[in-house]
């Protein structure tokens, strides 16, 4: 598993979001912003992102860490 096909399936999952990802192939760090985050909790904005990876997160990804943020909370950051 990728850090770029990560990437890509949360972008394509979850419309106006861009993420970056890192990772050793099975243990990833992903900073996830996204228009759809506006008013959600970090749980809510954390199962989008989960829902988003559910068939990798079975196998292939053993470890994902999040950091979430709607576009102005990032900017603000």
């Amino acid at each position: 598993m990728d850090g770029k096909y990560i990437k890509d399936k949360i972008e394509n999952s979850i419309p106006k979001t861009t993420a970056e990802v890192t990772g050793d192939g099975t243990h990833f760090e992903a900073t996830v912003v996204s228009v759809a985050f506006e008013g959600k909790s970090t749980l809510e904005r954390h199962k989008m992102v989960y829902s988003a990876l559910r068939e990798e997160m079975v196998e292939d990804i053993h470890a994902l860490s999040l950091k979430t943020f709607s576009p102005e909370e990032f900017n603000e950051g």
